[in-house]
């Protein structure tokens, strides 16, 4: 699991990563700073899943700016909480104030009974906009939040797995982070994935063969799916999925994208893919490091995938090695292992217990168990924080 806006990030030793490579750390009141303004950051976070989830800022975005009391009647919510959300935000510089609604009888002090700020106009400038509410958008990150609040409801249980052995299943964090994820991921598979995989002339061909069959490996909300249907007319594609709400959105979303003539979605494991089947390529998007017994998912892939076809894994582009301190995108794989992905992975047992930094060795290590011969890195570069593998038989 990741997020998948092109943001940018720095490198070791950067402003993101507080101290050298000596190991003497930050100081006292340098760390102290830092705990403050990540603080700051997790109080933004979870303002924006307010926003979001009550659809304040598509409000915004869409009816153009309001009052409290506007935004409120617009959304069927209550105006003294959308008057401070909406204060707060501005506090925050993230919604900027429009021009009054209405002026009281002292100028700009407010109408006998209307409470204080509650004639303030608040607008949603056109960057934050499209951040927060452009679902097609590459550098649309609002579902983000949701997946925290999701692991956020789950931290008794977090804590009694660090403390006790087991898991915390992907299934157990709900609505929030399932469609976060399906959200976050959806822009870049929509707009990028087809040129991502034409890069590759050889991995090309394979898919536009004539009926060929591709399985797409914890397709989740089948977005990829999707996209690929889209790109290649001609190909028959199955989705597999061990969560059946995942599989549910897949239909839905198929259907809506008018492919679901040649889509199927499966509530099954793919370490049950059919070998009686044979597949011109399976893609594993995001998920090898999620899974339990990932050898045992590799083998079924390599067992159902012709000799002549190709198997591509997409997972995160950690470093190859381990190093400390890390640049930021180290820092955020490791925050979603310890709070979603190693939870999840170990929540089944018996489970290798991957987590979200899967490094290059690693998942070569998995693909020559599962019997491959070598695996390759794909020349695909700048696909959000996402590295390419393709298994050779």
């Amino acid at each position: 699991m990741s997020t998948t806006a092109q943001v940018p990030l720095s490198e070791p030793g950067g402003p993101g990563t507080p101290g050298g490579p000596t190991g003497e750390g930050p100081g006292a009141e340098e760390f102290a700073e830092r705990l403050f303004a990540s603080a700051l950051g997790a109080l933004d976070v979870f303002s924006v899943y307010l926003g979001d989830r009550l659809g304040w800022y598509r409000s915004l975005a869409a009816d153009g700016p309001a009052t409290s009391a506007e935004l409120a009647a617009r959304t069927g919510t209550q105006e003294r909480y959308a008057r401070e959300w909406l204060e707060g935000q501005a506090v925050a510089g993230i919604l900027t104030l429009a021009a009054p609604a209405a002026r009281g009888p002292e100028g700009d002090a407010p109408p006998s009974g209307v409470p204080g700020g509650a004639t303030r106009r608040y607008a949603l400038p056109p960057g934050p906009a499209e951040v927060l509410t452009d679902e097609h958008s590459l550098a649309y990150v609002a579902p983000l939040p949701r997946l925290f609040a999701a692991v956020g409801r789950t931290f008794d249980e977090l804590l009694d797995a660090y403390r006790d052995g087991g898991g915390v299943s992907w299934g157990r964090l709900g609505a929030d982070a399932r469609e976060a994820q399906a959200d976050l991921n959806r822009p870049w598979f929509e707009h990028e994935l087809a040129g991502a995989l034409g890069r590759a002339p050889d991995l090309h061909a394979v898919l536009s063969r004539p009926t060929a069959r591709v399985a797409d490996v914890g397709c989740g909300a089948g977005w990829s799916t999707v996209a690929l249907a889209r790109a290649y007319p001609q190909a028959r594609f199955d989705g597999y999925d061990i969560d059946g709400p995942s599989v549910d959105m897949a239909r839905a979303n198929a259907q809506a994208a008018g492919v679901a003539d040649r889509v199927a979605f499966h509530a099954a494991d793919a370490a049950t893919l059919p070998a009686d089947v044979p597949l011109d390529a399976a893609f594993a998007f995001e998920c090898t490091h999620d899974m339990p017994r990932p050898v045992e998912v590799l083998s079924a892939v390599r067992r159902a995938v012709l000799p002549d076809g190709a198997v591509v894994v997409m997972d995160e582009a950690v470093a190859e090695e381990f190093a400390a301190p890390g640049d930021d995108v180290e820092r955020l794989m490791y925050g979603f292992s310890q709070f979603v992905c190693l939870p999840d992975g170990l929540s089944s047992s018996p489970s290798v217990g991957t987590g979200t930094v899967m490094r290059p060795a690693t998942l070569e290590r998995y693909a020559l168990d599962a019997g491959f011969e070598r695996v390759e890195v794909l020349p695909i570069e700048g696909f959000s924080f996402f590295r390419f593998y393709r298994l050779h038989h």
